[in-house]
């Protein structure tokens, strides 16, 4: 298991959640296909098309509207405002389905005095989505979003921001993504760091690590391990 000082996890005092694809479950088919066909392309495409700017609208560089302005001009389409503004809206519904296992998890922390952070790449319209409708993020010590601090995953600067306003070193962290790239760059602050691809893929190697508090794999509101 890739972590820095494994051995150490047991004496954790935070976990720093990614959001899209931790704390929220990927995109559906139909979600890809509704805004595909808006932009009258194909879903390949715009998966494609879909990261060409992404860094520059997480981090807050562009409007929403530009950024799905250009994706119209690099799809080679026309769009009015009203169908700008549905792209914008979808973009939005299709990253708000929440990883109930995950977000049981992330409370069970917060009840057993573990601080929790979020460290996410999120464009504003998300980012005002989940101050408004997202209560739970009440629960959270540190919520450090792209747009918001105007830096993005994963340049060391916005971990860095993060654990500063957790008050804790990097050793007493453990920080969870689904993306390999932002995974080694907080390895290289000097946090713990695991790759998400499942639930019960992180309680092994949780388990691994000797930490105690575990994600549940079937709803349950967190477990110990045995």
């Amino acid at each position: 298991m890739p972590l820095n000082n494994k051995k150490n996890l047991a004496n954790l005092k935070a976990v720093i959640f990614d959001y899209g694809e931790v704390l929220c479950l990927p995109p559906i088919t139909s979600d890809v296909e509704g805004s595909a066909r808006i932009l009258g392309i194909s879903t390949d495409l715009f998966r494609d098309l879909w990261g060409r700017n992404r860094d520059l609208y997480d981090r807050g560089d562009l409007s929403p509207e530009i950024y799905w302005r250009r994706f119209a001009e690099d799809a080679g389409v026309t769009l009015d405002e009203a169908q700008l503004r549905e792209l914008s809206e979808r973009d939005v519904t299709m990253w708000s389905r929440l990883n109930p296992n995950m977000l049981a998890w992330l409370k069970a922390l917060s009840l057993a005095g573990i601080k929790t952070a979020i460290l996410s790449n999120m464009h504003i319209g998300m980012v005002q989505h989940a101050r408004r409708g997202f209560p739970w993020l009440k629960l959270v010590d540190c919520i450090t979003l792209s747009a918001e601090v105007r830096l993005i995953k994963p340049d060391p600067a916005i971990y860095e921001h993060c654990l500063r306003g957790l008050g804790v070193d990097p050793s007493e962290s453990l920080f969870i993504d689904d993306r390999e790239v932002n995974v080694a760059s907080a390895r290289t602050v000097g946090m713990h760091a695991l790759q998400f691809q499942s639930t019960a893929q992180l309680r092994s190697q949780l388990r691994e690590g000797q930490f105690l508090i575990l994600p549940a794999e079937d709803g349950v509101e967190g477990a110990r391990s045995a």
